[in-house]
């Protein structure tokens, strides 16, 4: 069982969903793809613990009968780190808030304990340049690299090092991982056809699309959504993470409309 929401509106600017997970009683195999930004996850009972930005999808086998809360982080949003994020890229490590821990594991109930996250959670803002730079680097809104630098008054390389520092990874890959985020999402939408979806997800064709997906999890593009290409066949419902790159979409295709991606 999985369900994901929307955070609580305090948090909304800093992150994208939060989520609980229950698994059965088997080991269940979890493939962590790239969002561009830091996961917590919270086992009840358990230590929490911090899942830095990826690069590459990351197998987890999570055992069974266990229940986790989590929270995903936009892109430059994390919560107060004794290294730099750049440091924790591909990385699993403990979280030192025993605090935290402690009021999770004795919440209750998954659902308390998702409350008791979100109302004592320790967030630092994100950098502005870097969340306006994340904002342009959304898949429907195409972009050089030099000239999103030249729009927040930065040359390329000061954009990569405020990247880096912020994010963790180069605007290239988060480009890149934005990019498959909105694939992911209007596959999980359906919002397309077959022949459309590479090219609106911003791929120059479907071999770019299946070289992407590769590269970013290990699979092709039929493979991780279940054997259709149009669609994700998961059974999950990510609609919650997915409604930021489904607003920007809708805003291409109606720009009179406002943007509510923020």
């Amino acid at each position: 069982m999985y369900v994901e929401r929307l955070p609580v509106p305090a948090l909304a600017g800093l992150v994208r969903t939060v989520w609980i997970q229950r698994t059965g009683d088997e080991p269940y195999v979890q493939r962590h793809l790239p969002t561009g930004g830091a996961e917590l996850h919270f086992p009840l009972g358990g230590r929490p613990r911090l899942l830095g930005p990826l690069t590459t999808a990351r197998l987890e086998v999570i055992p069974a009968r266990t229940t986790l809360v989590g929270v995903r982080f936009r892109p430059g949003a994390a919560p107060p780190l004794p290294v730099p994020l750049g440091d924790l890229v591909d990385q699993h490590t403990d979280l030192a808030d025993d605090r935290l821990a402690e009021a999770v594991a004795t919440a209750g109930s998954p659902e308390r304990a998702l409350e008791v996250v979100q109302a004592r959670l320790p967030v630092e803002a994100a950098d502005p340049l870097v969340r306006e730079a994340v904002r342009r680097l959304m898949p429907w809104h195409p972009v050089g690299l030099d000239t999103l630098a030249g729009h927040l008054a930065l040359s390329p390389s000061q954009l990569r090092r405020r990247c880096l520092r912020a994010v963790g990874v180069s605007p290239k890959v988060l480009q890149r991982t934005l990019r498959f985020q909105g694939f992911l999402a209007l596959a999980q939408a359906g919002a397309v056809s077959p022949a459309g979806l590479a090219a609106d997800a911003g791929y120059a064709d479907q071999a770019h699309l299946g070289r992407e997906c590769l590269r970013l999890t290990g699979l092709t593009p039929r493979a991780l959504l279940g054997g259709s290409v149009e669609e994700c066949a998961c059974g999950h419902d990510h609609s919650a993470s997915y409604l930021p790159f489904l607003r920007d979409s809708f805003k291409k295709r109606r720009p009179d409309v406002p943007s509510l991606a923020r």
